[in-house]
């Protein structure tokens, strides 16, 4: 039968008030050091959220007809072309973009941010926090960057910009500011930013990685100027992301890349050279050949989301969050991190340190001895964990146990819309059994990395410490 069908329709199963939106590998099982198997407990959503089983099935659906894109006469270019371009106006509902705004096609959250750091006009003050991901601290030194203190509460955020701002010189300026924070998940005062952007004349990008698949990211809600995601954080595949906002900026910079697509016009100069007549569009930015099946893929994750209803996803994260934070609470050894104190909003992202332990030892234990995939290290948040661990900056990031200095990282534990409550559960129950009898195998440094002995090594130093 003919691909006709740009997305299929929510299941029934999808609908279910508690149930978790089917995702691939939900069933995956993998193997424990101390015996047996166990279904496969992905808690590392903030750093890749498992496709959804829906996204998957309409990548497959239309890979048969896949062809290319803009210039093609064929049936399965026009199709890709439309399916393409159709994507494009999804993502735009999905964000609530306002007439005129662009939608480009990127690479991931990183490859937006550095585009829009291209396309800054010449002389643009940039602001922003010391407490972002890489991704968004780090593009703009091209400009002149003023870097803001980590705040502590949502109301200091905004006090802290307005602040800055006031005493910046006339000209272009620009706020970069996460939506909610990839090392403690906390949900940051957007909307109020902008505005106070806006009051001194700023514009204000929002690098929404973390938030867009958590809750509602509506461009005139939040009133930012441009928002940036990844499809692999919003439940598609790898190789898509987006930047969507005014066009007025991207219109006039020169592309991103240069290129077929990009340029609508190209002769031979008097001089010897080219004349280049540049697109004004999002394709002025889009040069080659486009990802059209991550394109698609995160055009359906942003339906599927959005037909789910994010109440719904919104109120069962927040109650597995509750367990999970609760659970935590009750074991003194572990230190919950956070900028905005225990009662602030965040989305399905916690991060901590334990007592005695190495971060690298801990996540280690929890995945050869629970099943249980979680993240560990400085999240490409460097500068953001220095201020809330506050440890010294050579502190060892070894294998280590009781007793060593634990490193300058955390543990992070993420999840979202394809979680089951028995991961959460299955969680806490190892981090309890963890703090209170210590891991049961051992392990040593390989790579940088702990990584448990072989078994036979394993059994010869049983009482050796890691």
């Amino acid at each position: 039968m003919p691909f006709t069908a740009p997305f299929a329709p929510v299941s029934d199963s999808c609908r279910e008030e508690s149930a978790p939106l089917p995702v691939l590998g939900r069933d995956v099982r993998v193997p424990l050091v101390t015996g047996g198997e166990v279904t496969y407990g992905a808690l590392d959503y903030a750093a890749s959220a498992p496709a959804l089983q829906r996204v998957w099935d309409d990548v497959a659906a239309y890979a048969p007809y896949y062809g290319s894109v803009h210039r093609g006469a064929g049936h399965l270019s026009q199709l890709s072309t439309d399916l393409f371009e159709q994507s494009r106006r999804t993502v735009a509902e999905f964000l609530g973009c306002r007439e005129g705004d662009q939608v480009v096609f990127t690479r991931a959250t990183t490859d937006s941010l550095n585009l829009l750091a291209g396309a800054l006009p010449s002389g643009t003050r940039v602001f922003v926090f010391e407490t972002e991901h890489h991704a968004s601290l780090l593009p703009w030194g091209a400009h002149e960057v003023t870097y803001l203190d980590a705040p502590r509460s949502p109301g200091q955020a905004v006090a802290t910009l307005e602040s800055a701002l006031h005493g910046a010189p006339a000209g272009p300026k620009l706020v970069c500011v996460t939506g909610a924070s990839n090392v403690t998940g906390e949900v940051w005062p957007v909307r109020e930013l902008a505005r106070a952007a806006h009051r001194h004349g700023a514009r204000l990008v929002l690098d929404a990685a973390q938030l867009a698949p958590h809750r509602p990211v509506r461009l005139t809600e939040l009133e930012a100027d441009w928002v940036a995601f990844s499809g692999h954080k919003l439940y598609a595949p790898f190789g898509a992301g987006v930047l969507a906002g005014r066009a007025d900026w991207l219109s006039a910079a020169e592309p991103y890349l240069a290129g077929g697509g990009a340029s609508r016009r190209v002769a031979r100069a008097a001089d010897g050279g080219v004349d280049v007549e540049w697109h004004t569009t999002a394709a002025r930015h889009e040069a080659g050949s486009p990802n059209v099946i991550g394109a698609y893929a995160l055009a359906s994750a942003c339906r599927a989301l959005a037909e789910a209803g994010f109440d719904r996803l919104v109120a069962r994260e927040e109650e597995l969050l509750a367990r999970l934070v609760r659970g935590l609470a009750e074991l003194p050894e572990v230190r919950v991190l956070a900028l905005f104190g225990e009662d602030a909003d965040r989305v399905g992202v916690v991060s901590f340190v334990v007592e005695g332990w190495s971060s690298s030892h801990f996540a280690a234990a929890l995945s050869a001895e629970y099943g249980i995939g979680v993240r560990d290290g400085l999240f490409c948040a460097h500068p953001l964990l220095r201020t809330l661990l506050g440890e010294r900056e050579d502190a060892p990031a070894e294998c280590g146990g009781a007793g060593e200095t634990p490193a300058l990282d955390a543990v992070r534990v993420s999840f979202g819309a394809g979680t089951p409550d028995e991961h959460v559960e299955r969680f806490v129950t190892a981090v309890r059994e963890l703090v209170r009898d210590g891991a049961r195998w051992t392990y040593r440094t390989e790579g940088g990395r702990c990584v448990p002995e072989p078994a036979a090594a394993a059994r010869a130093s049983v009482g050796r410490e890691c």
